[in-house]
């Protein structure tokens, strides 16, 4: 039986989030997508078509990844697809849709050969970004609601489609409504943190600081993720200093690192240890210079989002949280960081707070300005 929350979800994505137009060519990207998300594929299509543009897909299968990346010899991993070039070069809109039967499919592939993927593509990554910032190119992220995505949330598929559709605000009678009172709130919190300098987080297992001066925080309102509901910037990356032991699992291209702890000292990672696969953490943030320092700080705002997913897309919007990302740092924010990675570290901040140049700002999960 079709649901028409999935109309819905491709109405915000197509003429929201990413404002198709006439003319427009629009990259339908699965990323990856097995046929259990085809159902919101077809009405992203439909919408883009009514909206004039002109669809081209990429549908990224799991199993072709896995036996690449599993036979694949250096060289062959070092190559870039030629089709993919071409389309970060000349699309106007990237839609980007996952729908996963195994969140797991790339956890038994060895970490150097991952690497060596990310270093193949680094120059399309930073061709990309930057035709992100200076808005030439348009861009959604977002997951449909299916069984893997719900066993990871220890949920039944009705309950996380709820869960889903909630915090996309589908649900609400005027959705679009819903994502510009997320942005109205948000503005204020950005305002408030324009030309401010020093950042203080503490909390349990937290003492960690870092400048902001000159790297503006970007209002995550619904253009780029759904769902959403962040702020975020690119802290200065010679900045951050001390430790944080990140509250939840540590999830990267499959692979689940648990209790994390990194310390920093001048911007960069100077210890690193978790409690499980801390192998795979050390072997990620060795990916390349860049992947050892901080690339991105936020703070999530939807709390519609109830409970620990283990989808990075939901659980950094998750009220009452923080995240760090290690790697690559969005220009948007001034953040010159670059790196073949990009992994949010989430820590939970209900007994937490944040000073910035010694006022209050955050705490126990609440803004307090």
């Amino acid at each position: 039986m079709s649901d028409s929350r999935v109309s819905k979800l491709a109405k915000i994505l197509v003429h929201y989030s990413t404002k198709v137009q006439k003319g427009d060519k629009v990259l339908i990207r699965g990323y990856p997508l097995e046929p259990i998300g085809s159902p919101l594929v077809i009405e992203v299509l439909r919408e883009v078509l009514k909206a004039g543009g002109h669809p081209h897909f990429f549908i990224d299968l799991e199993d072709i990844w896995y036996y690449f990346l599993k036979e694949a010899s250096d060289t062959q991993l070092l190559e870039p697809g030629i089709f993919e070039k071409y389309a970060v070069e000349n699309i106007d809109v990237d839609i980007r849709i996952s729908a996963q039967s195994n969140m797991h499919y790339l956890a038994g592939i060895d970490p150097a050969k991952l690497t060596l993927l990310r270093q193949a593509y680094s120059e399309l990554s930073d061709l990309w970004f930057n035709r992100s910032a200076s808005g030439e190119m348009r861009w959604v992220a977002t997951r449909f609601p299916c069984p893997s995505y719900a066993d990871a949330a220890e949920m039944s598929l009705p309950d996380y489609e709820d869960l889903y559709y909630g915090a996309t605000y589908v649900d609400d009678d005027d959705p679009i409504q819903k994502y510009k009172e997320m942005e109205e709130m948000q503005d204020e919190l950005v305002a408030w943190l324009k030309d401010k300098d020093q950042v203080h987080i503490e909390g349990e297992d937290i003492d960690i600081s870092m400048s902001i001066k000159g790297r503006p925080f970007v209002n995550c309102c619904g253009i780029h993720n759904i769902p959403d509901g962040e702020i975020f910037t690119g802290p200065i990356e010679e900045s951050v200093k001390g430790k944080i032991k990140f509250s939840f699992p540590c999830i990267y291209a499959g692979n689940v690192v648990e209790g994390v702890e990194l310390e920093f000292d001048n911007g960069q990672v100077t210890k690193a240890t978790a409690e499980k696969n801390e192998d795979y953490l050390l072997e990620t943030i060795n990916t390349d210079e860049g992947a050892s320092f901080v690339g991105e700080f936020g703070i999530g705002t939807n709390f519609e989002i109830d409970k620990f997913t283990k989808i990075m897309l939901f659980d950094e919007k998750l009220g009452g949280t923080i995240h760090l990302a290690l790697g690559h740092g969005y220009l948007e924010t001034g953040s010159k960081n670059k790196s073949a990675i990009h992994w949010d570290l989430l820590a939970n901040m209900h007994d937490g707070r944040i000073t910035v140049d010694g006022e209050l700002f955050y705490e126990a999960g609440k803004f307090k300005i």
